[in-house]
């Protein structure tokens, strides 16, 4: 086990720093500038086996020694990466059976980012071999006091179909069923005459005529995820060997598809994640929030670390744009309040070649006298003035439902409507929540909810018998549920409920589903709620009552004049189900109906200022983001902590600005 501190005093606050694309006297130069900026903890190692590993079996440690040691002289403390995400050109040499092989044949070589195969002896036994001497030489030396493991693991690189990849997944599915018999019922290969009468015969889910069978996608996903996870362990475990400090490795939450990071969190000391804006959204900052709430739950509550976002553009989305003056603030603030007590860049100083050199950084091409490092200096100034917030927790009353699982399968070939994604509800559902000011928690549908007042399901295409229990159970036992379309469709195997569409949710919600009715895009549809015509269309279904109450209509399309949203009590809690994929705005009436069943108040401030309160044991502290182009007005009493100002009831936030509050434990926020 670790010893575990969190990795410096107050918020730590730095970003990836990689020495060796620099010659040696930009090192003193990086490092006072470091010091200027009140960079506390920086990433080191993460792309560098071909330096630190030469030829194989053979070190060169001598120019990591400088750096930490440069580094731990000027107070700076070390993130210290295994730099197995990146294989150097003699283990593709020697190894080529090792390479990633795509779904339609295509073996992938040396010269960009990402790991070889995750089933790979060679790659897994030569992962662990470089953690482990690293760990050895540096585990006791005083710049070091975080491990980092490979880097965003799933991206680029997830599924796998090479030789050693297929003889894993045999072996694997043996221990998850046992027998042929148990795989074949399963996958349901009964259907197009897909037996399996040897185990030589069960492959990957490689390229086909047509669709593969959609139960062995699912399951190789599930053993994509578990083959990531296990190189991730066997890295951490030699690590452990030799060191005590606390091990992470990065996730990418909500942006990257191979990982489940509930169960990748209860491996790790320490949960950090990476996120980056995607210019094409115009409310990025909505979809920073969901990422960071989702985070934060997976870690269960506890701090954790931005190991990476961009102080301005990216270089790998179609139209890259950089962040306006402030923004870098207004991202970082959003993630601090949501929880986490690390914010680090990628990286600190841009690079000149190579695939991200139009990567912004810290310290950029423009150099010292540019808005972008003036900002960063500043929002080190800033972090820095925040350290008592460290430690602090966020509270939830809501949770939204999130489940990998349900992702991998909704996301498959041939379903109703390609317009209903898992991505695209869980965004919609969020994003009404945040501009009613509702701090949510994530949670996994098979967890302890009770002690939420309100829990939403807005992607739960997937839901398992003992979730479909655990739900009922909730609203029995007095709390609220609200559903979204497409919901409880199958089982873990990809397989329709046994009782038909939603057959698991509907004693909780009254009613199951008949038949889906996705809207032609030429027909106008709407829902009548109370009177009031709701705008809606791309999906609709016929539903069979069984006791819930109609709360809204259909008007117009294939389900014209049948229930669209329903009411439903069971036990001493109310069950909602909304049977049509509702946009932002439509959904504001229907929330505030289910807000009323549970107990919940919208915060009622001006759209766009976003507040979240971290609570600690002598002060809250409440962070306020104005996303907005003019000035708000906040209700707060309290402490501001950057101007060390004192609000008496009320402080105005200028136009982008953030602002942080220390107030009574407890108090009205």
């Amino acid at each position: 086990m670790s010893t575990f501190t969190w990795p410096t005093a107050g918020i730590s606050y730095g970003g990836d720093y990689n020495p060796e694309q620099w010659p040696r006297p930009v090192w003193d130069e990086d490092v006072a500038l470091m010091r200027e900026a009140g960079v506390t903890l920086v990433s080191v190692g993460i792309f560098s086996w071909a330096l630190l590993e030469p030829r194989e079996d053979e070190y060169d440690f001598g120019w990591l020694d400088d750096v930490l040691d440069l580094l731990h002289r000027n107070g700076i403390a070390v993130d210290l990466g295994t730099p197995t995400a990146s294989p150097p050109a003699w283990f593709y040499d020697a190894y080529p059976d090792s390479r990633v092989v795509t779904r339609d044949g295509t073996a992938l070589g040396f010269g960009s980012r990402g790991m070889v195969s995750p089933s790979s002896v060679e790659y897994r036994a030569a992962a662990t071999r470089i953690a482990s001497a690293l760990a050895e030489r540096y585990a006791t030396h005083p710049a070091v006091v975080l491990w980092h493991v490979h880097n965003e693991y799933g991206a680029p690189v997830g599924e796998d179909f090479s030789a050693q990849s297929v003889a894993a997944f045999r072996e694997w599915l043996r221990g998850r069923y046992g027998s042929l018999d148990a795989l074949n019922a399963a996958w349901g290969t009964a259907f197009w005459g897909q037996h399996y009468r040897e185990w030589a015969h069960v492959g990957a889910p490689a390229a086909t005529a047509s669709t593969p069978n959609p139960a062995q996608q699912l399951d190789f996903a599930r053993f994509t995820d578990h083959q990531l996870r296990a190189c991730f362990i066997a890295e951490r475990d030699a690590i452990r060997a030799h060191a005590t400090q606390p091990i992470t490795t990065n996730f990418m939450a909500h942006q990257s598809w191979n990982t489940d990071l509930w169960q990748w969190a209860r491996e790790v000391d320490l949960v950090s994640d990476d996120h980056y804006l995607w210019s094409p959204d115009p409310e990025a900052h909505v979809a920073l929030a969901l990422s960071a709430d989702l985070t934060r739950s997976v870690a269960r509550g506890k701090p954790w670390v931005l190991m990476e976002h961009s102080t301005s553009a990216v270089n790998w989305q179609g139209h890259n744009i950089a962040k306006r003056p402030g923004e870098m603030h207004r991202n970082a603030l959003t993630h601090l309040g949501r929880g986490a007590d690390g914010i680090l860049f990628f990286q600190w100083r841009a690079s000149r070649s190579g695939a991200e050199k139009f990567h912004s950084a810290m310290l950029p091409h423009a150099g010292t006298g540019s808005r972008v490092f003036r900002e960063v200096v500043e929002l080190g100034h800033r972090i820095g003035a925040l350290a008592e917030v460290a430690g602090s927790r966020v509270r939830a009353d809501v949770a939204v439902l999130y489940d990998w699982e349900s992702l991998w399968a909704q996301e498959l070939e041939w379903r109703p409507s390609d317009a209903l994604g898992f991505r695209e509800r869980m965004r919609t559902y969020y994003e009404r929540l945040w501009r009613d000011g509702v701090t949510v928690d994530f949670a996994h549908p098979e967890d302890d909810l009770s002690g939420y007042r309100l829990v939403v399901a807005p992607a739960s295409y997937l839901v398992t018998a003992a979730a479909g229990k655990n739900l009922t159970d909730y609203v029995a036992q007095g709390g609220t549920l609200l559903v979204s379309c497409f919901a409880g469709v199958v089982d873990e195997h990809d397989a329709v409920h046994a009782g038909g569409f939603g057959a698991p949710l509907r004693d909780v919600l009254g009613t199951a589903v008949e038949e889906f009715l996705p809207v032609r895009a030429a027909d106008v549809t709407t829902v009548d709620l109370d009177g009031t015509a709701i705008p809606t269309g791309v999906w609709a279904e016929q539903l069979v009552l069984d006791g819930a109450q109609v709360r809204g209509v259909y008007r117009g399309g294939p389900a014209d004049g049948a229930a669209a949203i329903t009411r439903n009590g069971h036990g001493t809690g109310t069950g909602w189900y909304v049977s049509t994929a509702l946009g932002v705005e439509a959904l504001a009436p229907v929330l505030a109906q289910v807000y009323a069943d549970a107990g919940i108040t919208p915060s009622g401030r001006p759209e766009g200022l976003e507040v979240v309160t971290r609570h600690g044991a002598e002060h809250d502290y409440l962070v306020a983001v104005n996303h907005r182009d003019e000035d708000v007005d906040l209700e707060v009493t309290g402490t501001e902590l950057f101007s060390g100002e004192e609000a008496g009831g009320s402080y105005r936030i200028g136009g982008g600005g953030v602002a942080v509050f220390r107030t009574p434990v407890g108090g009205d926020h």
